[in-house]
């Protein structure tokens, strides 16, 4: 069934109300991801919807690759009084490794697609191999990095958006 005119033209008037509209808001703030419906809040208005007792947290993610790869999709969360009743020091190992500058240029170095320490040693800024392996071992022993066969790494899928969400919150933006 064709559309009239005056439809096609109702629907323009109604898409350009719709980027007025977003316009006269300003663009987001840095940190802040727009859901499809314009609400900056959409994961916290889903949450009030879903969390019961003290609250909840959870992270949430979707890292789509640059050549068309499947998205990965990951989302984790536990109620504040899980959180409250943890032992806090038994999660020290896995941000003890991501503590150090050169283990967060190693990781990313890995996510921008180097797979091998022979790589990282061609590269100025790692220093020594032992040094390199040094920081891989600490990064393997805390799951931020997995072997993907002697002497090849990569970081675990599961572990993406966890520590993309961890950079994300030490970047201090609002």
């Amino acid at each position: 069934m064709a559309r009239t005119t005056e439809q096609r033209l109702a629907d323009l008037e109604a898409r350009i109300a719709a980027l007025e509209e977003a316009a006269a808001r300003g663009p987001a703030r840095p940190g802040e991801v727009e859901g499809a419906s314009g609400d900056v809040f959409f994961a916290l208005n889903a949450l009030r919807a879903h969390v019961t007792g003290r609250g909840g947290v959870v992270f949430a993610g979707i890292v789509r690759g640059e050549e068309g790869e499947d998205a990965l999709e990951w989302q984790q969360g536990l109620p504040v009084e899980r959180l409250v009743g943890a032992d806090w020091s038994r999660m020290a190992t896995a941000l003890d490794a991501l503590g150090n500058p050169v283990r967060l240029q190693v990781l990313h170095a890995v996510w921008e697609g180097t797979r091998t320490v022979a790589e990282l040693v061609e590269r100025s800024d790692f220093g020594t191999t032992g040094q390199i392996y040094h920081h891989v071992n600490h990064l393997v022993a805390a799951g931020w990095l997995t072997t993907l066969r002697r002497g090849h790494y990569t970081i675990p899928p599961e572990r993406v958006v966890p520590l993309l969400v961890i950079l994300t919150a030490a970047s201090g933006t609002p």
